[in-house]
């Protein structure tokens, strides 16, 4: 049997976000994944563990089958799996933002988290000339996709930057960076190295909204058990995001980079959905990950995040469900974790999921949605439980 993991980022909301009281899942037009809930197995999960924050990370961590409380270190190592970065054991790796903030002060205000969604070929200059103005023996700067980067501080894992509570950029958006600031004074060389970057890119970025670094999400470099001898799955990952593509490749998984794919809503649909048939040909199980109702969610758009729903369910589930017609697969279909309009950020709700397969035991449920899948009396407590529940049904 062919297993294929479909994610929607973000995709989970609250009631009122859209018209008529409804969610942005409730509103969007999702005939396919309306279809699987009436006919396959619908619940919710809870992907965050207790006390971590909800992060896509510590979500899609849990979703690959993999306890977060055990193995997460950090949004940085992960993104450094996927980089293929080699790093000594007591490295710190820092996520590191491009950013877009009223003034680098406790005075300041965070206006955008990803300096406009500046492109790659933006940024990436950007970065590599930070690594060579600033660079050295502690400080190492690594250029990644648009507005994500890092920085790693080599042996920071025993100093005391290891300990900073650094706020996710995603999850301050218009509001004060009083606390950060105040986090970051506590380190003498990363606040050096925060001003000294500033004064940087007021010179070499110019003209775009990037006007400061944000190091976040620090952590060890990334362990985790290989995933084909933990679940007998010949696995693959699909995403335009650094963090799922490091969280597969840090599994042994085959990581599967496809032209076009943006992380936002006009991402390359059709390249997933070909790449995804082309693994299947020779592996078992693939994880398609979609970003776009996350970025739609975190800059409070609810008609764009509707819109990512609907090309989701059109563009992903619809083709993949016709591809495979009459074939022995599955499809477990799901998101990460919330992000609300009303929030702009991440939430902990449990999410709703539904497992198909052409012969299973329909259930009869209306549609797919958080309200619905509440109703359905199936409840997976712990996210990296999901996986492992999902094929013991299909066993």
């Amino acid at each position: 049997m062919k297993l294929l993991f479909l994610v929607a980022d973000g995709m989970g909301g609250w009631a009122g976000e859209a018209a008529g009281d409804k969610t942005c899942l409730e509103a969007a037009e999702t005939p396919n994944m309306d279809a699987m809930a009436a006919e396959g197995v619908v619940g919710v999960c809870h992907t965050i563990p207790k006390g971590m924050a909800p992060g896509s990370d510590v979500a899609n961590m849990a979703l690959l089958g993999f306890d977060p409380a055990r193995y997460h270190t950090g949004r940085g190592p992960i993104e450094a799996a996927a980089q293929g970065l080699e790093l000594d054991h007591d490295d710190l790796v820092w996520r590191m933002n491009l950013v877009n903030l009223t003034e680098l002060s406790a005075q300041g205000t965070m206006l955008d988290y990803s300096s406009g969604h500046i492109k790659t070929e933006v940024s990436r200059p950007l970065v590599e000339d930070l690594q060579k103005a600033l660079g050295d023996e502690t400080f190492q700067f690594h250029p990644g996709v648009q507005y994500r980067h890092l920085l790693v501080q080599k042996g920071g894992a025993i100093e005391p930057e290891a300990g900073l509570r650094i706020n996710p950029p995603h999850d301050i958006t218009g509001k004060s960076i009083h606390g950060d600031m105040r986090e970051f004074s506590r380190s003498v060389r990363l606040w050096d190295l925060l001003f000294t970057a500033h004064e940087r890119l007021a010179v070499t970025a110019k003209g775009t909204n990037a006007k400061s670094i944000w190091p976040w999400g620090q952590g060890r470099p990334l362990s985790l058990p290989d995933f084909k001898r933990t679940f007998s799955l010949d696995g693959a990952v699909i995403s335009a995001v650094d963090l799922v593509r490091g969280l597969g490749r840090a599994a042994g998984m085959e990581v599967i980079e496809v032209p076009g794919a943006t992380g936002l809503i006009d991402t390359n649909y059709e390249g997933k959905v070909e790449a995804a048939l082309k693994f299947l040909e020779r592996g078992d199980f693939v994880f398609v990950h979609l970003e776009g109702p996350d970025e739609c969610g975190h800059a409070g758009d609810p008609a764009e995040k509707t819109e990512a729903i609907r090309r989701f369910d059109s563009r992903i589930v619809a083709p993949l469900r016709k591809a495979l017609a009459g074939r022995d697969a599955a499809f477990l279909v799901t998101c990460d974790h919330f992000t609300p309009i009303a929030e702009k950020t991440h939430t902990p709700d449990p999410v709703p999921f539904v497992l198909w397969r052409a012969e299973g035991e329909p259930s009869g449920l209306p549609a797919f949605s958080e309200a619905v899948a509440r109703t359905a009396g199936l409840e997976i407590e712990a996210g990296h439980e999901l996986l492992p529940w999902a094929l013991r049904q299909l066993a």
